[in-house]
C-alpha cells in the first residue's frame, strides 16, 4: 500500500527530485482539468490542464507552501492561463445568450447553470455571466466548478479573504437580479 504523503512534504520530495513531481500531477490534474474544461471548451480545458502543470513544474522553486497549499497554486496558474481566453469566453456567453442553442450536454458549466435555475432561464444566465467582470466571474466560476472554498480562491487568483466574498457576493446579486429581472418580464 502506498503512504499518503501530505502536501508539505510532497513540495518538499518533488523541490529536491524534480522527478517526483508527477506525484503532483497524479494528484491534482483531474481537479485542474475539470476546472479547465468547465470554463473552456473541451480542447481548450485540456490545453490549459496540460500547460498548467508544464508552468507548475518550471516554476515548482518558486512555490512556497507558506503562501498557500498546492491545490490553489495550480487552480491560480490555470486561471491565469485562461486570461487568453477570457474574450472568446465572454463571446461564447453573449453568444449562447443571443442564440437558443441546446448546450452540450456534458459541460460541467451546463450543468452548473442547469442546476441554478430552470432551463428556460438559462439564456439569461448566461448573459448576466457575461455581464460579470472578470474578477467576479473567476471568482464565481472557482467555487462553483472548481469547489474551492473561499480562502483557495483567494490564494489561487492572490487577493484577500474579503475581496473573494466582496466579489462572489457582487456577482451573486447580479445573477439574481437577471434571474429576477427574467422572472418579471419573461
Amino acid at each position: 500500500m502506498r503512504e499518503q504523503v501530505n502536501d508539505a512534504e510532497l513540495v518538499d520530495r518533488f523541490q529536491r527530485d524534480p522527478e517526483l513531481f508527477t506525484a503532483v500531477y497524479d494528484r491534482y490534474f483531474r481537479d485542474i482539468y475539470l476546472y479547465a474544461t468547465g470554463r473552456l471548451d473541451v480542447q481548450a480545458g485540456e490545453d490549459i490542464a496540460a500547460e498548467t502543470f508544464c508552468v507548475a513544474f518550471r516554476d515548482r522553486e518558486r512555490f512556497n507552501p507558506e503562501r498557500g497549499s498546492l491545490r490553489p497554486w495550480l487552480f491560480g496558474i490555470a486561471t491565469n492561463l485562461m486570461a487568453r481566453h477570457r474574450r472568446k469566453e465572454a463571446r461564447h456567453y453573449r453568444a449562447l445568450a443571443r442564440v437558443r442553442v441546446e448546450p452540450v450536454p456534458d459541460s460541467h458549466e451546463n450543468r452548473v447553470i442547469s442546476s441554478v435555475t430552470a432551463e428556460r432561464m438559462k439564456p439569461q444566465l448566461v448573459k448576466a455571466l457575461a455581464a460579470l467582470n472578470q474578477g467576479e466571474r473567476d471568482v464565481v466560476m472557482l467555487v462553483s466548478l472548481g469547489q474551492l472554498s473561499h480562502q483557495e480562491v483567494a490564494e489561487a487568483l492572490g487577493v484577500s479573504y474579503g475581496t473573494v466574498g466582496s466579489r462572489l457576493s457582487r456577482a451573486r446579486k447580479k445573477l439574481h437580479n437577471a434571474i429576477d429581472q427574467e422572472a418579471f418580464h419573461g
